[in-house]
Order: structure tokens, then sequence, then C-alpha cells
């Protein structure tokens, strides 16, 4: 039970520490490269740091595709989504308390939060758009967390690989929707956004979600002969 505990903790603490730093970073640097390498730099110190104890998935996407490969149980899969997206709240309370000590107002571009409605004339084109986008990104990138975790000598570099490819995955999706490829960074902020943002959240939990699953069932066809790491349910993944 502690140790489970300490799993649990290890997500909320990491998903935390993705919103505030990376999202902090989206929301006060005004460089499409610097928000991208933050996000994925996050990812590389927090798998080489709680990835041992949880596996540093902080992201609901990861950890569903996870569940499915039967890699996490049940109880852990539920333990860890509430567990992110507390972390992620906590993470967007630093970003909304430090934006209301300067005296500004949270909003949906001051909070980072996602939004896919900037993307063309009418909303249904926007939706479609956005949809498309994030379900792609978020098989991009839970598919390669599939592929380096699938061989036991790619453990050592999983991290690293992960992170870079969460920033390229961001230079991709920032014009176009912020990029959450993670339900629980794109909630969190949200609910401090005010109701345009909390309006557009579902798209963002949705597509990530979806892009995990198709993820998931293409490494069963790609990888399922190959060997797993030792201990599945702790395997370095991330955002």
């Amino acid at each position: 039970m502690k140790q489970n505990m300490k799993k649990y903790l290890a997500e909320m603490l990491g998903t935390a520490v993705l919103v505030a730093m990376a999202v902090g970073t989206a929301v006060w640097s005004e460089s499409l490269v610097a928000a991208a390498l933050a996000f994925g730099l996050v990812i590389v110190a927090m798998a080489y740091t709680i990835g041992p104890i949880s596996g540093a998935h902080i992201n609901p996407a990861v950890s569903l595709a996870m569940f499915i490969q039967k890699k996490l149980s049940a109880r852990d899969f539920g333990a860890y989504v509430v567990a992110q997206v507390v972390g992620a709240v906590i993470g967007a309370l630093f970003i909304f308390s430090i934006i209301s000590l300067a005296g500004g107002d949270a909003t949906l571009n001051t909070m980072g939060a996602n939004q896919y409605e900037d993307l063309a004339d009418t909303t249904g084109s926007a939706i479609a758009i956005a949809l498309i986008v994030e379900i792609v990104l978020t098989f991009v990138f839970v598919f390669t967390i599939l592929g380096v975790i699938s061989k036991t000598g790619n453990k050592m570099g999983a991290g690293l690989v992960i992170g870079l490819t969460l920033t390229l995955v961001h230079l991709i999706g920032i014009n176009l929707t912020g990029t959450s490829v993670n339900p629980a960074r794109s909630l969190g902020p949200a609910l401090f956004a005010g109701t345009e943002a909390f309006r557009q959240v579902w798209l963002f939990i949705l597509a990530p979600l979806v892009g995990a699953v198709l993820a998931a069932m293409a490494a069963r066809y790609f990888f399922e002969n190959a060997p797993e790491t030792s201990e599945t349910s702790e395997t370095t993944t991330a955002e």
C-alpha cells in the first residue's frame, strides 16, 4: 500500500511540475522553441527522477495506453489518472497565483489553455482540424513511448527519446492548438481560464485518449514479439 501511494504521489508531483514549468514557459515566453523545449526537458527530468518510482506517465493518455497493453492494472490506472489531474490543477494554480499577484487576469491565453476556434473561420472546420491534429500528435508520441520501452536495451535512453519526441510534437502543434496530447495538462489550466477555455477542453480530453488507443493497437501489431521491460508497470514514459 505504501509503495502504491508513493507511485501515485510521484505522478501527481510530476504532472504538477509539467504544468507549472512547461505551460508556464509557454505562457511567459514568446518563443515557440523555448516552449517546446520546456515540455521536452520536463519530461526528460521526470523520466530520470520519478521514472523508477511510477514510470513517469504524467499523462492520462499514456496511462491508458499502458492499461491497454496490460502494463498497468485497472486500480493503478484509475489512481494514476486521478493523481495526474490533481497534479495538473496544482500546477495550474501556481500559474494562476503568479498572474493574480501580478494584477493580471486569468484568461484562455494567459493560462496557456488549449483552444481550437482560431484554426478556421467556422467552428465545424476548427473542431475537425483540432481533432485530427491532436489525435495524430498523440498517436506519434504514445507510439514512440511504446516502441522505445518494448526492448529492455532501450531503457537507459528512453527518457531522452521520449522528451525529444514531445519537443517535436509541440513544435508542430503549438501554433495549431497549443498542443495538448495530455488531457490532464489541458484540464488543469482550463479550470482557471474561464468559460471559453472550459467550453473547448472536451476536445483536448477526447482526442488524446483516441490517439492513445490507436497507438496501443498499433504497438500490439508492431511490438507484440519484442521483449518487455522487467517492471512493466513502472516503465519510463512521460507527459
